[in-house]
C-alpha cells in the first residue's frame, strides 16, 4: 500500500501595473495609489483587518524594461 498522497493546488497571481518608461520613470502617486489597491485586495482575500500590520512578503515588487508590477499570489486546492 503506498505511503504517500497527491494533491492539485490552483495559483493566481494578482497583479497591479504602473507604466515606468524611461526616460521618467513612474510616477510616486501612481506607486502609491496601485500599492494601496493590492493592499486591500490582499487584505480582503486574507479576511485582514485594516489595523493589522501586513507580513514583510506579503506584496512584492518586480521591475520590468517598462513597468513597476505588484503582485501577491493565493493558492486554492483544485
Amino acid at each position: 500500500m503506498p505511503s504517500f498522497t497527491s494533491r492539485t493546488v490552483t495559483s493566481t497571481r494578482h497583479e497591479w501595473i504602473i507604466p515606468a518608461a524611461e526616460p521618467w520613470g513612474a510616477v510616486g502617486a501612481e506607486v502609491g495609489k496601485a500599492w494601496s489597491a493590492a493592499e486591500i485586495a490582499y487584505r480582503e482575500h486574507y479576511n485582514l483587518p485594516a489595523d493589522r500590520g501586513l507580513a514583510d512578503d506579503a506584496l512584492r515588487f518586480h521591475v520590468t524594461d517598462d513597468a513597476i508590477v505588484i503582485t501577491f499570489t493565493t493558492e486554492e486546492p483544485a
